[in-house]
Protein backbone atom coordinates (compact mmCIF):
# COMPACT_ATOMS: atom_id res chain seq x y z
CA UNK A 1 0.00 0.00 0.00
CA UNK A 2 1.72 3.32 -1.03
CA UNK A 3 0.84 6.21 1.41
CA UNK A 4 1.79 8.82 -1.16
CA UNK A 5 -1.74 9.69 -1.90
CA UNK A 6 -3.63 11.93 -3.75
CA UNK A 7 -5.73 14.74 -1.79
CA UNK A 8 -8.35 17.31 -2.51
CA UNK A 9 -5.02 19.40 -3.31
CA UNK A 10 -3.99 17.76 -6.17
CA UNK A 11 -7.47 17.92 -7.68
CA UNK A 12 -9.82 20.53 -9.35
CA UNK A 13 -13.06 20.84 -7.18
CA UNK A 14 -14.80 23.74 -8.97
CA UNK A 15 -18.05 23.44 -9.99
CA UNK A 16 -17.65 19.32 -8.83
CA UNK A 17 -20.41 17.56 -6.64
CA UNK A 18 -18.15 16.20 -3.93
CA UNK A 19 -19.10 12.86 -2.19
CA UNK A 20 -16.82 13.28 1.11
CA UNK A 21 -16.94 10.10 3.14
CA UNK A 22 -16.25 11.42 7.13
CA UNK A 23 -16.32 9.28 10.18
CA UNK A 24 -19.18 11.11 11.97
CA UNK A 25 -19.10 8.09 14.61
CA UNK A 26 -19.53 9.98 17.96
CA UNK A 27 -20.57 8.90 21.34
CA UNK A 28 -24.10 9.94 22.32
CA UNK A 29 -26.17 9.98 25.55
CA UNK A 30 -30.16 10.64 25.34
CA UNK A 31 -29.80 11.97 21.86
CA UNK A 32 -27.26 14.32 22.32
CA UNK A 33 -23.74 14.61 21.42
CA UNK A 34 -20.96 14.05 24.03
CA UNK A 35 -17.58 14.36 22.37
CA UNK A 36 -17.67 16.14 18.79
CA UNK A 37 -13.87 15.41 17.87
CA UNK A 38 -14.24 13.40 15.06
CA UNK A 39 -16.84 16.17 13.54
CA UNK A 40 -14.37 18.70 14.45
CA UNK A 41 -11.77 16.95 12.66
CA UNK A 42 -13.37 16.75 9.66
CA UNK A 43 -14.21 20.74 9.28
CA UNK A 44 -10.76 21.57 7.54
CA UNK A 45 -11.76 19.29 4.30
CA UNK A 46 -15.02 20.09 4.16
CA UNK A 47 -14.11 23.97 4.46
CA UNK A 48 -11.19 23.78 2.09
CA UNK A 49 -14.04 22.24 -0.58
CA UNK A 50 -16.70 24.68 -0.15
CA UNK A 51 -13.80 27.78 -0.72
CA UNK A 52 -12.66 25.93 -3.92
CA UNK A 53 -16.06 26.21 -5.12
CA UNK A 54 -17.23 22.43 -4.78
CA UNK A 55 -20.61 21.48 -3.37
CA UNK A 56 -20.35 19.20 -0.51
CA UNK A 57 -22.17 15.63 0.07
CA UNK A 58 -21.66 14.27 3.51
CA UNK A 59 -21.59 10.40 4.11
CA UNK A 60 -20.97 8.75 7.36
CA UNK A 61 -22.48 5.82 9.69
CA UNK A 62 -23.54 5.63 13.52
CA UNK A 63 -23.16 2.82 15.65
CA UNK A 64 -24.23 -0.42 14.49
CA UNK A 65 -27.91 -0.32 13.19
CA UNK A 66 -29.88 -3.06 12.46
CA UNK A 67 -32.29 -2.03 9.38
CA UNK A 68 -33.12 1.71 9.45
CA UNK A 69 -32.96 3.14 13.06
CA UNK A 70 -34.58 6.73 14.65
CA UNK A 71 -32.19 6.49 17.25
CA UNK A 72 -28.95 6.32 15.14
CA UNK A 73 -30.13 8.85 12.82
CA UNK A 74 -27.50 11.82 11.78
CA UNK A 75 -29.94 14.26 12.47
CA UNK A 76 -27.83 15.71 15.91
CA UNK A 77 -24.53 15.62 13.47
CA UNK A 78 -26.43 17.97 11.23
CA UNK A 79 -27.34 20.65 13.60
CA UNK A 80 -24.29 20.11 15.48
CA UNK A 81 -22.37 21.08 11.46
CA UNK A 82 -24.31 23.86 10.60
CA UNK A 83 -23.41 25.36 14.08
CA UNK A 84 -19.74 24.54 13.54
CA UNK A 85 -20.17 25.61 10.01
CA UNK A 86 -21.82 28.06 10.28
CA UNK A 87 -24.46 27.33 7.63
CA UNK A 88 -27.43 25.10 6.34
CA UNK A 89 -25.98 21.63 6.58
CA UNK A 90 -29.53 19.42 5.02
CA UNK A 91 -29.73 16.11 6.74
CA UNK A 92 -31.42 13.90 3.54
CA UNK A 93 -33.96 11.45 3.80
CA UNK A 94 -31.84 8.24 2.99
CA UNK A 95 -28.58 7.95 1.44
CA UNK A 96 -29.72 6.75 -1.63
CA UNK A 97 -32.60 6.63 -3.99
CA UNK A 98 -34.60 9.17 -6.25
CA UNK A 99 -35.46 11.47 -3.74
CA UNK A 100 -31.78 11.89 -2.57
CA UNK A 101 -30.53 12.01 -6.23
CA UNK A 102 -33.01 14.58 -7.02
CA UNK A 103 -32.32 16.99 -4.05
CA UNK A 104 -28.43 16.51 -4.51
CA UNK A 105 -28.90 17.57 -8.44
CA UNK A 106 -29.60 21.10 -7.15
CA UNK A 107 -27.23 21.40 -5.20
CA UNK A 108 -25.33 24.45 -6.07
CA UNK A 109 -20.99 25.45 -5.24
CA UNK A 110 -20.71 26.13 -1.43
CA UNK A 111 -23.89 24.04 -0.36
CA UNK A 112 -23.91 20.86 2.01
CA UNK A 113 -25.63 17.80 2.41
CA UNK A 114 -25.50 15.34 4.69
CA UNK A 115 -27.15 11.78 3.66
CA UNK A 116 -28.72 9.78 6.39
CA UNK A 117 -26.74 6.69 7.90
CA UNK A 118 -25.46 4.48 5.34
CA UNK A 119 -25.41 1.71 7.47
CA UNK A 120 -29.40 1.54 7.67
CA UNK A 121 -28.47 -0.78 4.35
CA UNK A 122 -26.85 -3.62 5.01
CA UNK A 123 -25.12 -3.35 1.65
CA UNK A 124 -22.88 -1.27 2.84
CA UNK A 125 -20.86 -3.30 5.03
CA UNK A 126 -21.48 -6.26 2.89
CA UNK A 127 -19.82 -3.46 -0.04
CA UNK A 128 -22.33 -4.38 -2.43
CA UNK A 129 -21.54 -3.24 -6.14
CA UNK A 130 -24.80 -2.12 -7.00
CA UNK A 131 -24.95 -0.04 -3.44
CA UNK A 132 -21.48 1.49 -3.94
CA UNK A 133 -22.64 2.72 -7.61
CA UNK A 134 -26.03 3.98 -6.58
CA UNK A 135 -23.61 6.05 -3.98
CA UNK A 136 -21.22 7.33 -6.74
CA UNK A 137 -23.87 8.46 -8.46
CA UNK A 138 -24.56 11.39 -6.03
CA UNK A 139 -21.38 13.05 -7.49
CA UNK A 140 -18.10 13.46 -9.71
CA UNK A 141 -15.10 13.04 -7.02
CA UNK A 142 -15.19 10.65 -4.24
CA UNK A 143 -12.92 12.07 -0.66
CA UNK A 144 -12.14 9.65 1.81
CA UNK A 145 -11.84 11.34 4.92
CA UNK A 146 -12.79 8.17 7.57
CA UNK A 147 -9.45 6.89 8.76
CA UNK A 148 -11.10 5.19 12.01
CA UNK A 149 -13.18 2.92 8.90
CA UNK A 150 -10.09 3.03 6.80
CA UNK A 151 -9.92 -0.62 7.40
CA UNK A 152 -13.16 -2.22 6.31
CA UNK A 153 -14.10 -2.36 2.79
CA UNK A 154 -17.01 -1.42 3.19
CA UNK A 155 -19.20 0.32 0.13
CA UNK A 156 -18.65 4.24 0.92
CA UNK A 157 -15.25 3.71 1.92
CA UNK A 158 -13.97 1.70 -0.59
CA UNK A 159 -16.74 0.30 -3.75
CA UNK A 160 -17.54 4.07 -4.46
CA UNK A 161 -13.57 4.59 -5.23
CA UNK A 162 -14.24 2.28 -8.01
CA UNK A 163 -16.49 4.44 -10.07
CA UNK A 164 -14.71 8.16 -9.04
CA UNK A 165 -11.73 9.58 -9.20
CA UNK A 166 -10.77 8.85 -5.63
CA UNK A 167 -8.95 11.18 -2.96
CA UNK A 168 -7.78 11.62 0.47
CA UNK A 169 -9.16 14.22 2.88
CA UNK A 170 -6.36 16.45 5.18
CA UNK A 171 -7.74 14.10 7.79
CA UNK A 172 -6.51 10.97 6.16
CA UNK A 173 -3.27 12.79 4.90
CA UNK A 174 -2.52 13.81 8.20
CA UNK A 175 -2.88 9.90 10.08
CA UNK A 176 -0.38 8.51 7.03
CA UNK A 177 2.11 11.37 7.28
CA UNK A 178 2.57 10.82 11.56
CA UNK A 179 1.66 6.66 11.53
CA UNK A 180 3.65 6.50 8.26
CA UNK A 181 6.25 8.97 9.39
CA UNK A 182 6.64 6.61 12.48
CA UNK A 183 6.81 3.40 10.79
CA UNK A 184 9.23 3.96 8.19
CA UNK A 185 11.51 6.64 9.14
CA UNK A 186 11.52 7.64 13.03
CA UNK A 187 13.17 9.97 14.60
CA UNK A 188 15.17 7.72 17.56
CA UNK A 189 15.05 6.61 20.10
CA UNK A 190 11.49 5.29 18.85
CA UNK A 191 9.56 3.54 21.79
CA UNK A 192 6.31 1.89 21.25
CA UNK A 193 4.06 1.84 24.65
CA UNK A 194 1.35 -1.04 24.03
CA UNK A 195 -1.49 -1.81 27.12
CA UNK A 196 -5.06 -2.77 27.46
CA UNK A 197 -6.40 -6.18 28.26
CA UNK A 198 -5.53 -9.23 25.79
CA UNK A 199 -1.96 -10.55 24.75
CA UNK A 200 -3.68 -11.97 21.67
CA UNK A 201 -5.57 -8.62 20.20
CA UNK A 202 -1.78 -7.00 20.08
CA UNK A 203 0.49 -10.04 18.67
CA UNK A 204 0.21 -9.02 15.18
CA UNK A 205 1.16 -5.37 16.44
CA UNK A 206 3.97 -6.73 18.34
CA UNK A 207 5.42 -8.31 15.92
CA UNK A 208 5.68 -5.81 13.18
CA UNK A 209 7.27 -3.44 15.75
CA UNK A 210 9.70 -5.16 17.83
CA UNK A 211 12.40 -5.25 14.95
CA UNK A 212 11.78 -1.32 14.14
CA UNK A 213 11.64 -0.46 17.83
CA UNK A 214 13.98 0.16 20.26
CA UNK A 215 12.53 -0.07 22.76
CA UNK A 216 8.68 -1.90 24.04
CA UNK A 217 7.00 -0.69 27.04
CA UNK A 218 4.14 -2.87 28.22
CA UNK A 219 1.52 -1.91 30.72
CA UNK A 220 -2.23 -2.77 31.27
CA UNK A 221 -4.17 -6.02 31.23
CA UNK A 222 -1.67 -7.76 28.84
CA UNK A 223 1.39 -7.61 31.29
CA UNK A 224 0.28 -10.57 33.31
CA UNK A 225 0.39 -12.64 30.90
CA UNK A 226 4.05 -11.62 30.47
CA UNK A 227 4.48 -11.85 33.81
CA UNK A 228 3.51 -15.52 33.88
CA UNK A 229 6.06 -16.35 30.86
CA UNK A 230 8.74 -14.93 33.50
CA UNK A 231 7.70 -17.48 36.02
CA UNK A 232 5.83 -14.80 38.56
CA UNK A 233 2.29 -15.23 40.76
CA UNK A 234 0.03 -13.49 38.69
CA UNK A 235 -3.32 -13.67 41.76
CA UNK A 236 -6.02 -13.12 39.88
CA UNK A 237 -4.79 -10.78 37.35
CA UNK A 238 -6.24 -11.18 33.86
CA UNK A 239 -4.12 -13.68 31.86
CA UNK A 240 -4.06 -14.84 28.69
CA UNK A 241 -3.45 -18.37 29.56
CA UNK A 242 -3.45 -19.47 25.39
CA UNK A 243 -0.54 -16.80 24.71
CA UNK A 244 1.58 -17.72 27.63
CA UNK A 245 3.84 -19.19 25.30
CA UNK A 246 4.44 -16.38 22.86
CA UNK A 247 5.16 -13.90 25.71
CA UNK A 248 7.55 -16.28 26.56
CA UNK A 249 9.23 -16.65 22.74
CA UNK A 250 9.08 -13.10 22.25
CA UNK A 251 10.96 -12.26 25.96
CA UNK A 252 13.45 -14.71 24.67
CA UNK A 253 14.47 -13.16 21.26
CA UNK A 254 13.70 -9.51 22.07
CA UNK A 255 16.19 -9.49 25.30
CA UNK A 256 16.10 -5.84 26.62
CA UNK A 257 13.99 -4.11 24.18
CA UNK A 258 10.83 -4.99 25.82
CA UNK A 259 10.29 -3.26 29.30
CA UNK A 260 8.16 -4.86 31.85
CA UNK A 261 6.39 -3.44 34.83
CA UNK A 262 8.47 -3.13 38.01
CA UNK A 263 5.70 -2.93 40.36
CA UNK A 264 1.73 -2.98 40.61
CA UNK A 265 -1.08 -1.63 42.20
CA UNK A 266 -3.22 -4.87 43.64
CA UNK A 267 -6.81 -5.15 44.89
CA UNK A 268 -9.02 -7.81 45.73
CA UNK A 269 -11.83 -6.05 43.48
CA UNK A 270 -12.47 -3.29 41.09
CA UNK A 271 -14.50 -0.49 42.09
CA UNK A 272 -14.26 2.92 42.59
CA UNK A 273 -13.77 3.12 46.00
CA UNK A 274 -10.85 0.73 46.38
CA UNK A 275 -7.74 0.95 48.61
CA UNK A 276 -5.05 -0.33 46.47
CA UNK A 277 -1.44 -1.24 47.52
CA UNK A 278 1.68 -1.33 45.51
CA UNK A 279 3.64 -4.14 45.08
CA UNK A 280 6.95 -5.71 43.23
CA UNK A 281 5.41 -7.78 40.02
CA UNK A 282 6.91 -10.54 41.84
CA UNK A 283 5.15 -10.47 45.12
CA UNK A 284 1.43 -10.29 43.56
CA UNK A 285 -0.41 -12.15 46.37
CA UNK A 286 -2.71 -15.27 44.99
CA UNK A 287 -6.17 -13.86 45.97
CA UNK A 288 -5.15 -10.45 44.37
CA UNK A 289 -5.00 -8.94 40.79
CA UNK A 290 -3.03 -6.38 39.30
CA UNK A 291 -5.15 -3.52 38.17
CA UNK A 292 -2.00 -0.84 37.25
CA UNK A 293 1.37 -0.11 36.70
CA UNK A 294 2.55 0.90 40.03
CA UNK A 295 4.86 4.25 40.79
CA UNK A 296 8.33 2.48 40.21
CA UNK A 297 7.37 1.76 36.82
CA UNK A 298 5.21 4.76 36.30
CA UNK A 299 8.27 6.88 36.12
CA UNK A 300 10.55 4.38 34.60
CA UNK A 301 8.12 4.75 31.62
CA UNK A 302 8.13 8.33 31.99
CA UNK A 303 11.67 8.77 31.67
CA UNK A 304 11.98 6.81 28.91
CA UNK A 305 9.18 8.52 27.11
CA UNK A 306 10.81 12.13 28.11
CA UNK A 307 14.37 10.77 25.98
CA UNK A 308 12.51 9.65 23.26
CA UNK A 309 12.64 11.03 19.53
CA UNK A 310 9.64 9.15 18.92
CA UNK A 311 6.90 7.31 20.49
CA UNK A 312 3.40 5.42 19.45
CA UNK A 313 1.19 4.50 22.63
CA UNK A 314 -1.72 2.29 21.69
CA UNK A 315 -3.76 0.83 24.79
CA UNK A 316 -4.24 1.87 28.89
CA UNK A 317 -1.92 1.01 31.33
CA UNK A 318 -4.96 0.07 33.73
CA UNK A 319 -8.49 0.24 34.73
CA UNK A 320 -7.71 4.03 33.96
CA UNK A 321 -12.21 4.26 34.10
CA UNK A 322 -11.50 4.10 37.45
CA UNK A 323 -9.83 6.31 39.75
CA UNK A 324 -7.91 4.16 41.90
CA UNK A 325 -6.35 2.19 39.03
CA UNK A 326 -5.58 5.71 36.11
CA UNK A 327 -2.37 6.90 37.62
CA UNK A 328 -0.41 4.88 35.59
CA UNK A 329 -2.30 5.57 32.52
CA UNK A 330 -2.24 9.57 33.48
CA UNK A 331 1.32 9.56 34.07
CA UNK A 332 2.03 8.11 30.73
CA UNK A 333 0.10 10.58 29.26
CA UNK A 334 1.89 13.31 30.86
CA UNK A 335 4.97 11.85 29.82
CA UNK A 336 4.16 12.19 26.62
CA UNK A 337 2.48 15.59 27.04
CA UNK A 338 6.35 16.90 28.40
CA UNK A 339 8.26 14.95 25.71
CA UNK A 340 10.50 16.80 22.89
CA UNK A 341 9.56 14.37 20.62
CA UNK A 342 7.38 12.95 18.10
CA UNK A 343 4.40 11.78 20.56
CA UNK A 344 1.28 9.82 18.43
CA UNK A 345 -1.60 8.12 20.22
CA UNK A 346 -3.09 5.90 18.62
CA UNK A 347 -6.52 6.05 19.04
CA UNK A 348 -9.26 4.29 20.79
CA UNK A 349 -9.07 3.85 24.17
CA UNK A 350 -5.37 5.98 24.84
CA UNK A 351 -7.00 8.82 23.07
CA UNK A 352 -9.96 8.52 25.40
CA UNK A 353 -7.74 8.51 28.06
CA UNK A 354 -5.60 11.79 26.89
CA UNK A 355 -9.14 13.46 25.91
CA UNK A 356 -10.40 12.74 29.91
CA UNK A 357 -7.12 13.85 31.18
CA UNK A 358 -7.20 16.91 29.11
CA UNK A 359 -3.67 16.38 27.94
CA UNK A 360 -5.29 15.44 24.02
CA UNK A 361 -3.76 18.92 22.65
CA UNK A 362 -0.23 18.66 24.13
CA UNK A 363 0.83 15.44 22.16
CA UNK A 364 1.84 15.60 18.37
CA UNK A 365 -1.21 13.53 17.16
CA UNK A 366 -3.82 11.97 18.64
CA UNK A 367 -5.32 8.94 15.77
CA UNK A 368 -8.74 9.07 15.34
CA UNK A 369 -8.97 5.05 14.27
CA UNK A 370 -8.24 2.83 16.96
CA UNK A 371 -8.99 -0.47 14.97
CA UNK A 372 -7.35 1.30 12.08
CA UNK A 373 -4.37 2.77 13.26
CA UNK A 374 -3.62 -0.46 14.97
CA UNK A 375 -4.21 -2.27 11.75
CA UNK A 376 -1.98 -0.30 9.87
CA UNK A 377 0.85 -0.33 12.92
CA UNK A 378 0.87 -4.20 11.85
CA UNK A 379 1.64 -3.47 8.69
CA UNK A 380 -1.32 -4.33 6.79
CA UNK A 381 -3.11 -2.91 3.42
CA UNK A 382 -6.15 -0.80 4.97
CA UNK A 383 -8.66 -0.70 2.18
CA UNK A 384 -10.25 2.45 2.45
CA UNK A 385 -6.53 4.05 1.83
CA UNK A 386 -5.39 1.42 -0.87
CA UNK A 387 -8.62 2.34 -3.20
CA UNK A 388 -7.24 5.85 -3.31
CA UNK A 389 -5.63 7.62 -6.24
CA UNK A 390 -1.68 7.10 -6.10
CA UNK A 391 0.22 10.19 -6.25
Amino acid sequence: MSLEKKTVRDIDVKGKRVFVRADFNVPFENGAITDDRRIQESLTTIRYLLKEGASVILASHLGRPKGVDPVLSLRPVADRLKLLLGQPVTLLPDCVGTQVETAVATLKPGEVVLLENVRFHDEEEANAPAFAAQLAKLADIFVNDAFGTAHRAHASTEGIAHHLPAVAGFLIEKELQYLGQAVLNPKRPFIAILGGAKVKDKIPVIQSLLPKVDKLLIGGGMAYTFLKAQGHEIGTSLLDATNVDFCRKVLDKAGDKIVLPLDCLITPTLSADAKPQAVKVNAIPADQMGADIGPESSAMFSQIIRLAGTVIWNGPMGVFELAPFASGTLKVAQAMAESSGTTIVGGGDSAAAVEKFGLADRVTHVSTGGGASLEFLEGKELPGIAALLNR
